[in-house]
């Protein structure tokens, strides 16, 4: 069985986007970068929120060939125009011919998430995992559906900003925290209770 993961930065007070939804206000830094990287290494698909597909369908593929990029950025950006993809979303559109995502993004209606992700969580393959993506992974969450929530968390409070969590997050429980060098992050993993 395939876990479902979901990986996401966060302010110290618990934001996902500062004021205004500056998503610049987050810790975003090496750390962050390298473990975007090594989660989309051990996976097999990617899902994403309608949102979050339209921001990074325009901006990662072509970071794979940009050589002002970090070379983390460039070999995430070269994984992720591999990797399947699967978008809910109502009202997304599939990617253009030609574009890097083309022949390997599907789009599902949110009412068929559950079903589809439960299908695939069956299937063998590498982790599925959601970069971004607050409200579907929330709903997804609160349908029993994510294994665990992996979250770099930031040294500062933004003080204001967009909530990371929803109302219906089920419980977690820890499952370890990691240091990384030259950075104040820290990454906290948890396992989320499935309800029934």
């Amino acid at each position: 069985m395939r876990k479902l993961i979901v990986v996401n930065v966060m302010s110290l007070d618990g934001c996902y986007e500062g004021p205004g939804g500056n998503v610049m206000a987050m810790p975003m830094d090496a750390a962050f970068d390298g473990y975007n990287l090594e989660r989309i290494s051990t996976a097999g698909t990617v899902v994403l929120g309608g949102n979050s597909y339209g921001l990074f369908q325009g901006f990662w593929p072509s970071v794979a060939e940009d050589t002002s990029a970090s070379a983390t950025n460039q070999e995430f950006a070269k994984r992720y125009n591999a990797i399947d993809k699967l978008v809910v979303s109502d009202s997304a559109t599939p990617p253009a011919a030609g574009h890097p995502w083309a022949g390997n993004t599907t789009i599902i209606g949110r009412s068929g998430a559950s079903a589809a992700l439960r299908a695939l969580k069956r299937e063998n393959g590498g982790d599925i995992v959601i970069f971004a993506s607050r409200v579907l992974w929330n709903d997804l969450a609160a349908r029993g559906l994510i294994d665990e929530l992996h979250l770099i968390v930031g040294a500062t409070p933004l003080g204001a900003g967009t909530p990371l969590f929803g109302p219906d997050l089920p419980a977690l429980h820890p499952l370890g925290t990691r240091t990384f060098d030259d950075s104040d992050n820290i990454l906290v993993r948890y396992r989320v209770d499935q309800p029934a």
